[in-house]
């Protein structure tokens, strides 16, 4: 009985029309992501509020903590990519408790792994820093928020392995409400500790540090809570320690490791994107600004505004992918190759209608208004101008591209992505934003023209490789 109710659930996650079905797993991933990219973007706002230039080195400091954040535990959490792609085929192929197996192994991975290498991040973060930030009143800014931000990890890589699951078996709301209570005490916690209100001391970006962590721990214990209710420990029996087993754990890696690398990747890409960025800021380019020199680093913070909007976009994309994995990798544990093809150009087109309309927002009609939004530094808003527009305007490219980079990863063709990925860094983004930034003088205009070539190739390459169709053939 337990196996034929599964069963029905599993077939309802996948029947009925694609855009309807897309649109009812992607809308509560879209909401959940949003909210975090959202709580983001409220750092960058509340750090404006701060005196200058305490206030633009703070925002500068923010785009290096991240992409250091995500090298660590960024790449730890594409556990959640074997994860989900595993756990939605067991469910699909009516093996609940095979699911649940899925979610222990890799809850266990997640929380072991993420311990050793938070100890490691901090041992090597003020080195780190010092490569990665050139100015130092921003490096300063960066350790005050790692030193708290990086105690978050642990909690991130378990919270993503507890969401594959759920989003695995098309119960993407879980993460959708841990993400929206945590986000929510997130923005309270900033506007306490930020400007030290209600007694409070006033911690500055240590203080958006301390929240980010407090409030990733919260939504840990929310997700963890969920798989504790009766319904999913009787339907999948997650805790049962007879399911420990190498072998599974050696499946959920051999198809999360490539996505790690590829976060590693990109992560690493956009850590030399950000020290080219500073070297305008430093004064290490004879085209850098005039306020170069002054103790406001525009450039740093200009991108790091700029990749706070974006962030937005990018989640929603994101969102729309993760849910478009799902629906394909169930499909294909269906044994229906052609179906799973169908949603993922379904979302495709969808995301071509939504962020078309996002981007023209962003691009052209708001782009002065969002900006005076997220700074309130003329020469920051002045720099971020036509990078917003450039990128902005590229949102229907940027959607395609991630869109069809999950429904790669859905099928198990994390092989590709991860290529793909290694070289259109290495071989595109940072050369190309050296050249055209720094050594023909372009500035912050010619480091964004790179990124927005990066995207024009990398949405290339996966229109190509999903339309080819060899990945239905992956056995997993």
């Amino acid at each position: 009985m337990e196996l034929t109710a599964t069963a029905s659930k599993a077939n309802v996650v996948t029947s009925g029309s694609p855009y309807g079905v897309v649109l009812r797993l992607a809308l509560p991933t879209v909401l959940a992501m949003l909210a975090q990219s959202a709580v983001n973007e409220m750092d960058i706002i509340f750090l404006s509020w701060l005196p200058q230039p305490e206030s633009s080195n703070a925002q500068a400091a923010l785009l290096p903590s991240f992409i250091l954040l995500w090298m660590f535990g960024g790449s730890l959490s594409a556990i959640s990519v074997g994860t989900q792609t595993i756990a939605a085929r067991r469910f699909a192929q009516n093996k609940p408790h095979d699911a649940g197996a899925v979610l222990l192994n890799s809850m266990v991975f997640a929380f072991g792994s993420s311990v050793l290498l938070t100890a490691l991040a901090y041992a090597f973060l003020p080195h780190m820093l010092g490569v990665l930030i050139k100015v130092p009143e921003v490096r300063a800014s960066a350790e005050r928020y790692l030193s708290w931000r990086l105690l978050g990890v642990i909690s991130m890589v378990t919270t993503f392995s507890l969401k594959a699951f759920f989003d695995g078996i098309g119960k993407t709301y879980v993460h959708m409400v841990a993400s929206v209570v945590m986000n929510v005490l997130n923005v309270v916690l900033c506007l306490v500790l930020i400007f030290g209100r209600f007694g409070a001391p006033r911690l500055g970006i240590a203080g958006a540090g301390l929240a980010g962590f407090i409030s990733s721990w919260l939504g840990l214990f929310i997700c963890f809570g969920w798989v504790l209710l009766p319904r999913y420990r009787r339907a999948h029996r997650p805790f049962r320690m007879s399911a420990l087993s190498r072998s599974l754990t050696g499946d959920i890696l051999r198809l999360s490791v490539p996505s790690a690398i590829a976060t590693l990747a990109v992560m690493t890409g956009f850590a030399l994107f950000s020290m080219i960025v500073s070297q305008l800021d430093h004064g290490m380019s004879v085209g850098a600004p005039p306020l170069v020199g002054h103790s406001e680093a525009v450039n740093s913070a200009a991108t790091t505004v700029i990749v706070g909007i974006l962030k937005l976009t990018f989640t929603a994309c994101l969102a729309f992918g993760t849910s478009t994995a799902t629906l394909v990798s169930q499909s294909l544990g269906e044994g229906k190759p052609e179906k799973a093809e169908r949603f993922g150009w379904v979302s495709v087109s969808l995301g071509l209608v939504i962020f078309g309309v996002v981007g023209l927002c962003e691009g052209g009609l708001f782009t002065h208004a969002i900006l005076g939004v997220v700074t309130r530094s003329p020469a920051v808003a002045h720099a971020a101008l036509v990078p917003l527009r450039m990128m902005g305007m590229a949102t229907p490219l940027i959607a395609t591209g991630m869109i069809l980079t999950q429904a790669l990863f859905g099928a198990g063709n994390t092989r590709f992505v991860m290529i793909a990925e290694l070289c259109l860094h290495f071989c595109c983004l940072v050369p190309l934003a050296w050249l055209f930034g720094i050594k023909l003088h372009w500035g912050l205009v010619g480091i964004w023209s790179a990124a927005l070539t990066y995207v024009v190739l990398l949405t290339t390459a996966m229109v190509l490789k999903f339309r080819s169709g060899d990945w239905k053939g992956i056995k997993i």
